[in-house]
């Protein structure tokens, strides 16, 4: 495969009750828009990892402990993921000159976390604290956060799943319909992205929408 494959990855909460996590959006406005963000008090959720480049999704990942119950993220079951998980996945796959790209979690960019990449990938990791650094807070160029994540939680409540056992069974389902040629679209989508931050020397992207 060519040099130039990025592969972008990153977690994703999905709420039983629908619930969306509203951090990633912004509002803009000349008067105050009094919006009121509503937070469950005790959600059943499950976290999700996925892996996306023009080639392919690695993924679903459930985070999970021994006993199977959904856990959220750290260090240690990051690590345990990338290990157990993304690596036999990457070796299924003819990607051997993949680039990794992941944001600034703190999990994400521990250095353990950084040396087990690196001992994996090389070079070929954009990550902070990695050969090739990325900023910690980057979602207008991250295909998890402006296209992924809000694409599968646009379908997966359809049938409104009453079990979290239901609501994993439709992340997996929706995950794997999605076509090489959408995932291709969103590539070129980044890569559009791209030359906007470029062609203004790396000021704020411009309200534009990207059609996928």
């Amino acid at each position: 495969m060519a040099t130039d494959l990025t592969a972008v990855n990153d977690e994703a909460h999905f709420w039983l009750n629908g619930y969306v996590n509203k951090q990633n959006c912004r509002i803009w406005s000349e008067a105050n828009p009094q919006v009121y963000v509503e937070t469950p008090l005790h959600p059943e959720k499950v976290t999700v990892w996925c892996a996306l480049w023009a080639g392919g999704i690695i993924g679903p990942y459930f985070f999970k402990n021994d006993e199977g119950h959904n856990v959220t993220v750290n260090g240690d079951r990051y690590r345990a993921m990338i290990t157990n998980f993304f690596i036999p996945e990457l070796n299924n796959h003819d990607v051997q000159e993949l680039w990794f790209q992941q944001d600034g979690a703190t999990y994400h960019t521990a250095r353990a976390t950084i040396d087990l990449l690196k001992d994996t990938l090389g070079d070929r990791l954009i990550s902070r604290f990695g050969p090739v650094n990325w900023p910690p807070r980057s979602c207008d160029l991250t295909s998890l956060d402006y296209f992924l994540c809000g694409y599968v939680k646009s379908l997966v409540y359809a049938d409104k799943p009453q079990t979290l056992d239901h609501l994993e069974d439709n992340i997996r389902r929706v995950i794997a319909d999605i076509r090489p040629q959408m995932l291709e679209k969103v590539i070129e989508n980044w890569t559009s992205r791209l030359d906007c931050i470029r062609a203004s020397r790396g000021s704020p992207m411009p309200e534009i929408i990207f059609k996928i």
